[in-house]
C-alpha cells in the first residue's frame, strides 16, 4: 500500500512535541513539572484521532509547562486503548482521546464492552467535532459524482466495497445508512484504524470509504481519491465545490467528535486544571491550524456540558445500532 500524502507526512511532522517553555503556574499534574503527561489515543497513528491527539499535545504541553505525549494503544475499534485508560492512575497523568465510537456507540455493539464508557471515566472537555466526508477511489473512473456512485453501486456486477475502521464503527453506520437510503448491496471491509483504509482505497484495493474530511482531502489533493458528498448541514471551506448529502436527497449529517478524558477518581481540582489548560491550549495558534486541514474548529466545554452531550450521543447511536442490527462479540 502506498504511503500517506506528503501533506499528511508534513502535517504530522508540524505536531512533534515543543520544547516545554515555562513552567506550570499551577500546581503541576502528578506532583511534577518534569512528569510527562501522556494522551492515549485508542487508534493507529495517521488517522484522525491521532493528530487531533497530538495537536491537543500542542497546546497542554504549552498551557501547563509539562511534556505532553501521544500514546497509540489500537485495537477493537479503540476498545484496547480506551480500557487501559480507564485503568490508569486517576492523578491526570493519563487521559484519553474519546472519540463517537469509544464513548457513544461500542457501548451498543459489542455485547461484552470490558469498560463503562460513563462510569470508568471523569469527562474533561470537549475537543472538536469533524465532518464526514465520502469518497471513491481515483480507480473507479465511472463515478464522477453521486449520482454515477449510486448508479454504478445498483449494477448487479459491480458489487462495491467500502472501507471503514472496523464493525460498527462510525464509519461503518454511516456508509450503511447511505446504502439502505439508495437501495443498494455493498461489500464492507474493515479496518483496524483509517489510515489502512485510506491506503486501500488509494490503492484501489477497496473503492469507496465513509471518513473524516481532512483525511479524505489529503488523498484527493494527490489525485488518488475523489470526494463525491459531504455529511454535514453545509458546504465546507476546504473541499469547496462538493454538494452536502442533504442537497442529494441524503438526509445525513454525521462526523466525528472528539473529547478529553480521565480515569474515573481523579481528584476534582485535577479535573478542573486540565479543562483550564485544554482552553488555553485550544487557542494556540498551531492547534488551530491542524484543526483547520481537518475541517475542525476548537470546541472547548465543561466536564458537565461534556458528560450531558455524551449522554444523549448514547442514546442516539443505540437506536442507529438497533436499526442497524449489528453486534460484536467483546
Amino acid at each position: 500500500m502506498p504511503p500517506l500524502s506528503r501533506r499528511a507526512a508534513l502535517a504530522a511532522a508540524a505536531l512533534a512535541p515543543l520544547a516545554v517553555p515555562r513552567l506550570a503556574r499551577a500546581q503541576a499534574i502528578g506532583g511534577s513539572a518534569d512528569r510527562a503527561i501522556r494522551i492515549i489515543a485508542p487508534y493507529n497513528a495517521g488517522g484522525i484521532t491521532d493528530l487531533i491527539s497530538r495537536g491537543m499535545a500542542v497546546g497542554l504541553q504549552s498551557a501547563l509547562g509539562q511534556p505532553v505525549v501521544v500514546e497509540n494503544r489500537p485495537g477493537a475499534n479503540g476498545t484496547v486503548g480506551t480500557l487501559a485508560a480507564a485503568r490508569a492512575s486517576a492523578d491526570g497523568t493519563t487521559l484519553t482521546m474519546g472519540i463517537t465510537d469509544t464513548f457513544a456507540i461500542n457501548r451498543s455493539t459489542f455485547r461484552q464492552l470490558p469498560y463503562n464508557d460513563e462510569a470508568d471515566f471523569a469527562p474533561i472537555t470537549m475537543v472538536t467535532r469533524v465532518p464526514f466526508a465520502l469518497m471513491v477511489g481515483a480507480h473507479q473512473k465511472n463515478i464522477t459524482d453521486f449520482a454515477s456512485f449510486v448508479r454504478e453501486a445498483k449494477k448487479e456486477s459491480a458489487r462495491l466495497s467500502h472501507a471503514s475502521w472496523g464493525v460498527g464503527s462510525s464509519s461503518h453506520l454511516a456508509f450503511e445508512f447511505v446504502a439502505r437510503s439508495q437501495g443498494f448491496e455493498k461489500l464492507h471491509v474493515p479496518f483496524p484504524a483509517q489510515a489502512p483504509g485510506m491506503q486501500a482505497v488509494a490503492a484501489g484495493q477497496v473503492d469507496s470509504m465513509m471518513l473524516p474530511v481532512g483525511g479524505a482531502n489529503s488523498l484527493a489533493v494527490d489525485g488518488r481519491a475523489r470526494i463525491i458528498a459531504l455529511a454535514h448541514p453545509q458546504r465546507i471551506e476546504l473541499v469547496p465545490g462538493v454538494p452536502t448529502l442533504a442537497e442529494l436527497g441524503v438526509p445525513l449529517s454525521t462526523g466525528l467528535w472528539l473529547a478529553l478524558f480521565a480515569p474515573a477518581r481523579t481528584p476534582p481540582a485535577v479535573i478542573a486544571r486540565l479543562n483550564e489548560a485544554a482552553r488555553e491550549g485550544l487557542r494556540h495558534e498551531q492547534v488551530i491550524g491542524v484543526f483547520r486541514q481537518q475541517a475542525g474548529v476548537p470546541e472547548p466545554s465543561t466536564p458537565e456540558e461534556l458528560a450531558a452531550f455524551a449522554r444523549k450521543e448514547r442514546a442516539q447511536w443505540a437506536e442507529v445500532v438497533r436499526e442497524a442490527g449489528i453486534s460484536i462479540e467483546g
